[in-house]
């Protein structure tokens, strides 16, 4: 049973939608339906509406029985909604102040039966859910919930129409000497090459019965020029900010013609950069009496983290990888959102990369964990060090999964936010912080910089369209973290909320 009070403490957010129903089910509700499960879930409450103060307010509804009634009939109709994630227990009547409501609990779809869409179209009837609104997706968007929902894992794919040459074998041959150092006497040790790439599932056979690169051995051993023919938006971009004077103390990227610009090789040029920050510290330790050991749970949670960055990368997404080392935390970002929910992700035990043959090749040199560990390990590992916990962040349109490490306890001086209502410290009532998500923190970034900065200039700069760029202004605007003062045109954006820098 419900009451007022418990129900004015929800606000309409990612995961809470209101709809008075005075006139039986809105057509809106069914956007909401799709949008939610093709996101973090939510809540529809029936016979509510938001007040000014942003309150919820109970009108009630005289036939809720007749109502539920008609959403089982639609929900069920295959021509109307794709499919029925619902049992009976998560949609019922409960009384508030003796007026009857109608609760609709819906859960994020599970990434094998994504899109759920509707009419019968998933390029056109597939809903997402961004801030306040429900928003179309764009096809490129259902294609990717279409290539994360098959048996495979995207890496496997047998390129046919590559030869072996697109392999740069200096690379494998530093790759097959690390897992000589973490392997001594494996059996694949004596194997030639192309035998030794087939193993370890960089190559396969080809539909002409030759082999051929898969899409794993391109990424990990390729060069750059040859994997962007099969992933043009490829990119990986290091960027070290340890002086605030100068842009960036160093850059690697993927494009700079000065290296192969494989995952790879990136992986080991950026994780010997982030273990230079100066918040890291290497202790000096004897083992055995010999042997000097200066590897720490940080640096195995780094290469954990690092590893995660690649295994769970969409490649055919845009804006690539980013890896940005600061002086207070290090924020890893690559295309492609979570393919399990945030909650599953920390509970640890449910493991579902990507990029299956990936996570193979990294966890042949003992770099990452397979057992679905690696996440809960990280926050583990942080909360020991006295740092405030990993962030972890969902963005869409475009989907980028962004991890935040930082490198300080915010109280102790420093003034964060939680990552947002479908991240882990996130939730229904996690209140205007929870709605605070990466994308939001940028454009509050941007308007900072530039007061005069516009909406289609945030929508360019932050790679957006301008619908979803409005979208999170309001949200920001209706809070109160934003005000425009002046003219439309010619006015300046007075940022309210602090810096989470």
């Amino acid at each position: 049973m419900l009451n007022l009070n418990e129900l004015n403490k929800y606000r309409e957010d990612n995961c809470l939608e209101v709809k008075t129903a005075t006139g039986g089910l809105p057509r809106s509700l069914w956007t909401t339906y799709s949008a939610f499960a093709n996101t973090n879930g939510g809540v529809i409450l029936l016979g509510v509406e938001e007040l000014e103060d942003r309150s919820l307010n109970v009108i009630g509804l005289p036939e809720p029985e007749k109502l539920i009634s008609d959403f089982w009939n639609t929900v069920n109709n295959s021509s109307k909604v794709s499919l029925n994630l619902l049992l009976d227990k998560h949609v019922r009547v409960e009384s508030v102040d003796s007026k009857n409501i109608i609760i609709i609990e819906i859960s994020r779809a599970d990434r094998t039966l994504k899109p759920i869409y509707l009419n019968n179209n998933p390029f056109t009837g597939t809903y997402r859910r961004n801030g306040e609104g429900d928003y179309n997706c764009t096809k490129e968007m259902v294609q990717a919930m279409i290539r994360d929902n098959g048996s495979k894992t995207q890496d496997m794919l047998v390129l046919d129409k590559l030869p072996l040459a697109v392999f740069d074998y200096e690379s494998l041959h530093r790759y097959r000497n690390r897992m000589k150092v973490t392997r001594p006497g494996h059996v694949w040790e004596e194997l030639e090459d192309i035998e030794f790439l087939q193993k370890i599932g960089a190559i396969g056979i080809g539909e002409d019965d030759k082999r051929r690169p898969t899409a794993a051995g391109l990424l990990m051993f390729g060069f750059e020029y040859e994997i962007l023919h099969e992933y043009p938006q490829f990119f990986l971009d290091y960027q070290e900010h340890f002086d605030a004077k100068v842009r960036w103390t160093d850059r690697i990227t993927s494009s700079s013609g000065e290296w192969s610009g494989n995952i790879y090789e990136f992986f080991f040029k950026v994780y010997n950069k982030l273990i230079q920050n100066p918040k890291i510290k290497i202790p000096f330790r004897i083992e055995d009496g010999l042997h000097r050991v200066d590897d720490t749970p940080v640096h195995k949670s780094l290469r954990e983290a690092l590893a995660n960055c690649f295994t769970n990368a969409d490649y055919y997404g845009s804006r690539g990888i980013v890896i940005r080392n600061n002086l207070n935390e290090i924020v890893l970002e690559n295309p492609g959102g979570f393919r399990v929910s945030f909650r599953e992700a920390l509970s640890g035990g449910v493991s579902s990369p990507r990029n299956a043959v990936i996570m193979k090749m990294f966890s042949l040199l003992d770099i990452g964990e397979r057992a679905g560990s690696g996440i809960p390990n990280i926050y583990h590992t942080w909360i020991q060090q006295s740092w405030d916990a990993p962030q972890y962040t969902e963005m869409f349109e475009p989907d980028r999964t962004v991890l935040r490490l930082p490198f300080y306890d915010s109280k102790e001086g420093f003034e964060i936010y939680s990552a947002n209502a479908s991240g882990i410290n996130g939730g229904i009532n996690g209140g205007i912080n929870s709605g605070i998500n990466e994308l939001r923190q940028r454009i509050l970034d941007l308007m900072r910089g530039d007061p005069t900065v516009t909406t289609g200039k945030i929508a360019e700069e932050l790679g957006i369209s301008s619908k979803n760029a409005e979208a999170n202004i309001r949200f920001l605007k209706k809070n109160g973290c934003v005000e425009h003062i002046g003219a439309r045109k010619n006015g300046r954006w007075l940022v309210k909320m602090a810096s989470q820098k």
